[in-house]
């Protein structure tokens, strides 16, 4: 029996990778042409953004973009395994670490959005009046009212957790409530039971209107912004590499950067995102 335990360990060690593949699916495609390519990322493709921005390339370009929905940090691990040649994140130590590292390359800002925390109008633990995001958690901890977390490793669930520890909280108990799930189904269980949550200011103005039940309660700390960068897998270590550095370049052009500023302004009468030259103010 004891002799099983270290090739049980090593086997899981070994499946990890594609433990986390098999819970990622191509959700879409963009493009038809010969020059594919794979990227996974959470919100901007959730959203409709990597639509865009992937149609656009890909006419340009005659290639073909593989979306993988995934947070930030099963992006990362899919891009040190080599299951996807791009990521778009939004962890800077992390990206910072995977560049150090060497399994990692081309790391672009490409934008920015922001963090709310929301939850019911009647605000049973007074976050309206808080003045720090820090102080924001701590008065939903002192007054153990429901709070929803991804729980999930993604850049949204980091940062809640830098939060935590900025405010010297380590959450539990029936009031801390752990999905294992992406931004929008977490929000709508927010709504549901009437908890707080922290949710990226992007999908919060594309949802709100499905979302009578909560509303913005605080915002405007800077450690609530929150950045975006690409990475890709180093020149010919992938098949579609060279593909995904030419999609980086092309977000971090003009073109790809209008993109994203006019992103959401016709069907939400504001942007979704702010560009690289506004992020780049926050990006530390």
């Amino acid at each position: 029996m004891h002799l099983a335990r270290p090739f049980l360990a090593t086997l899981l060690l070994l499946l990890t990778p594609c433990l986390a593949l098999a819970q990622s699916a191509t959700i879409e495609t963009y493009g038809n042409g010969p020059k594919v390519f794979t990227l996974a990322t959470g919100s901007p493709g959730e959203l409709g953004l990597l639509k865009v921005l992937g149609e656009a390339f890909a006419k340009q370009n005659g290639a073909t973009l593989k979306w993988l929905k995934a947070g930030t940090g099963e992006s990362l691990d899919l891009l040190k395994a080599k299951h996807v040649d791009m990521v778009m994140v939004h962890a800077p130590a992390k990206v910072d670490q995977a560049v150090k590292d060497g399994w990692a390359v081309k790391k672009t800002l490409i934008g920015s959005n922001e963090f709310f925390i929301v939850g019911p109008a009647a605000d049973p633990a007074k976050i309206a009046t808080a003045k720090t995001a820090v102080q924001a958690y701590q008065d939903i901890a002192k007054a153990k009212a429901p709070f929803l977390s991804r729980g999930d490793n993604s850049g949204t669930h980091q940062k809640e957790m830098a939060v935590w520890k900025a405010a010297g909280i380590e959450p539990s108990g029936p009031w801390y409530i752990v999905t294992k799930d992406f931004m929008t189904a977490t929000l709508k269980r927010a709504q549901s039971e009437s908890g707080y949550f922290m949710t990226d200011s992007s999908t919060w103005v594309a949802e709100k209107k499905n979302l009578p039940g909560l509303k913005i309660l605080f915002q405007g700390d800077k450690m609530l912004v929150n950045t975006y960068h690409a990475l890709a897998q180093p020149a010919g270590a992938t098949a579609g590499a060279d593909t995904a550095a030419a999609f980086i370049d092309f977000v971090a052009s003009e073109k790809g950067q209008d993109i994203i500023r006019g992103f959401g302004k016709a069907e939400y009468g504001e942007a979704l995102y702010n560009d690289a030259a506004y992020a780049k103010k926050y990006d530390q």
